[in-house]
């Protein structure tokens, strides 16, 4: 792939039908080609029983059969050119694990799109064994998709749209951490909002002090109230360059108190796509996305786009 791309992992599973989809929306926004990609890893040998020979694993980790995978990458590419007949739809097969062939395909990708089961509360820490992996080492930002989460809420604007039309789409929202605000992304998140003719909901939240811990403003409310007016003026200034660069759109700013996590999944109930981060670690053992990411990630209503950053 010599030209910048968004790719969408497709395994033949609903959610990963959902990614492709929401991909190729995305691939029309961004006036870039879409590449559907199917990672396949065969766990049969000559010593493995008739049935689970020429059989895929799937990134929830079930299997199904290659000929089926195989059928629906092409059967999702005729699809997405039919809807989308000014799209340019490439299908790739490549042989291997398929964490390391799509972290492989993000050189060259300027967003890789995934599904996700959606997993609950429950269940939530059960993260794949193929997503997260992906999604802490990619070089490029990564959507995570499920099925449902957007597909009929999200509305995507169209040639003709009015000023009025536009205004029931619904907004990004950016989750921000001001102690160490990055421009890789706000700058996405801006793009996002941009090129949706939409709204950009900037939300930064701090811990409230535990109750062992001495809080000035228990004894001091002018206390509270200029921490308050410190924060919501230093999320300002961050957020006052990208205004310049992105003026046709309106910025929300909120800083909230309490577990940001629990913020973000709030707000996405309402929001179109949810950007978060993800810094880049170096330690050996664990995903390394971060409390908050991780999170968003396994709880949010909308599709949740994780970007990496220094």
């Amino acid at each position: 792939m010599s030209r910048r791309t968004v790719i969408a992992a497709v395994d033949g599973s609903a959610e990963s039908l959902a990614a492709a989809a929401w991909a190729a929306r995305e691939a029309r926004l961004r006036g870039l080609p879409l590449h559907l990609l199917h990672a396949r890893q065969d766990r049969s040998s000559v010593f493995s029983p008739a049935p689970s020979r020429g059989t895929d694993t799937t990134p929830d980790g079930t299997t199904m059969t290659r000929h089926r995978a195989e059928c629906a990458l092409g059967e999702t590419a005729d699809r997405l050119r039919e809807e989308y007949p000014d799209l340019d739809v490439g299908v790739e097969q490549v042989f291997g694990r398929p964490a390391e062939a799509l972290l492989s395909a993000t050189a060259e990708a300027e967003v890789l799109v995934m599904g996700s089961r959606g997993l609950g509360v429950l269940s939530g820490f059960l993260a794949g064994s193929v997503s997260m992996p992906v999604i802490a080492r990619a070089e490029c930002p990564v959507v995570v998709v499920r099925p449902g989460a957007r597909a009929e809420g999200e509305l995507w604007p169209e040639a003709g749209d009015s000023v009025a039309d536009t205004r029931q789409h619904l907004d990004v929202v950016l989750g921000l951490d001001l102690s160490r605000p990055c421009d890789e992304l706000i700058a996405y998140a801006f793009a996002a909002a941009s090129a949706r003719a939409v709204g950009l909901r900037v939300i930064h939240g701090r811990t409230a002090p535990a109750a062992f811990d001495f809080d000035p403003a228990a004894t001091d409310p002018g206390h509270r109230v200029a921490r308050e007016l410190g924060e919501a003026s230093a999320l300002t200034d961050v957020l006052r360059p990208w205004r310049g660069t992105f003026p046709d759109v309106e910025v929300t700013e909120q800083c909230v108190v309490g577990r940001a996590a629990g913020h973000l999944v709030d707000a996405s109930a309402e929001a179109s796509l949810l950007v978060v981060g993800r810094r880049v670690r170096r330690a050996p053992v664990g995903t390394h996305v971060g409390p908050v990411t991780h999170a968003v990630l396994h709880h949010a209503a909308a599709p949740v786009a994780v970007v990496r950053h220094l």
